[in-house]
């Protein structure tokens, strides 16, 4: 009866690097929180290396990490919970690499919404060999792709990398222990750009939002900001384009349907209405000219319905 081949056999690289005679006999290093750590910042400023083209920083969301199966069972021993530190660390110094690319001028975007990390072991694996496969989108499980492997076997201390096929993860261990998702966070604005957003921000004076029911927008929230003290709110026909101006494209608005305006010494805002009908928290407005507006007091966290279909929500910026 033939053997079934190992690991290193199957992807047709055992003679690479994996030497029975000196790695069942050679004594390896013990396995330290230092070394997991500083492996992963190790092969994600690589992933970045290899993945970023033009100005785009590409990097991997998802770390394999591998270890010889008694290397792992010494490392867990005793260390409950070590592995939950270790990702901690290991994420904060992701984005302080990553922050400081994007301070640079690059340009940082994820291409998954978490970060994973799997520590695992496998039978082939010998005592001090430790190995990496990272993963572009974690998100994406249904495409079948290759894998970029990177492993380091203990007794050489040189790294191969080569693709592999998603279906040689079979022969890998997995422990609920060694597995972690942490949401992606985007908190890596440079500091001038998060102080002008910041200044932004506070010269805001209001919010306003509306989902339009139109087919072409459906399920899309528009905003916007209101950041003088009289705007008008307009449908589809408005032809004016000034910033004081909220189009909101659908025939159900009227050109012009609201005005709003702010008043600083009694610090509240007030609604008149032009347009056929408008129901301000399930009131109707009085309809006024133009030319001469009947205010009505548009209080914060407010709701209006434009001619039955639009809702607009007004908000304390």
């Amino acid at each position: 009866m033939a053997s079934t081949p190992n690991f290193w056999q199957r992807i047709g690289i055992q003679d690479w690097f994996l030497t029975n005679e000196t790695t069942e006999k050679a004594k390896a290093k013990a396995l330290t929180p230092d070394t997991v750590y500083s492996y992963i910042i190790e092969r994600f400023k690589s992933s970045i290396a290899d993945l970023s083209f033009a100005d785009r920083v590409v990097f991997y969301h998802e770390f394999i990490i591998s270890f010889n199966a008694d290397d792992y069972k010494e490392f867990i021993a005793n260390k409950q919970g070590i592995f939950g530190l270790i990702v901690h660390e290991t994420v904060e110094k992701f984005y302080e690499i990553l922050k400081e690319y994007r301070d640079a001028g690059k340009t940082v975007k994820p291409s998954g919404s978490k970060w994973v990390f799997r520590l695992v072991s496998h039978p082939d694996y010998a005592r001090g060999d430790k190995g990496f496969i990272g993963k572009l989108l974690p998100d994406n499980n249904k495409k079948e792709e290759n894998l970029r492997v990177t492993f380091i076997p203990r007794q050489t201390g040189i790294a191969q990398t080569f693709d592999v096929d998603q279906n040689i993860l079979e022969g890998f261990t997995y422990y609920s222990e060694g597995y972690f998702e942490i949401p992606y966070q985007d908190n890596l604005e440079p500091e001038k750009q998060a102080e002008r957003k910041s200044a932004q921000a506070a010269s805001n004076i209001a919010r306003l939002e509306t989902i339009i029911p139109d087919k072409k927008y459906a399920g899309k929230k528009l905003e916007y900001l209101m950041r003088t003290d009289d705007i008008i709110v307009s449908g589809s026909d408005e032809t004016r384009e000034d910033e004081s101006i909220f189009t909101i494209p659908s025939e159900w608005v009227n050109a012009p349907h609201l005005q709003i305006k702010y008043n600083k010494a009694d610090d509240k805002f007030y609604l008149a209405s032009f347009g056929e009908i408008t129901t301000l928290n399930e009131n109707v407005v009085e309809r006024s000219d133009v030319n001469a507006p009947q205010w009505v007091e548009l209080p914060v966290n407010s709701r209006m319905l434009l001619n039955g279909i639009i809702g607009l929500n007004l908000f304390k910026s």
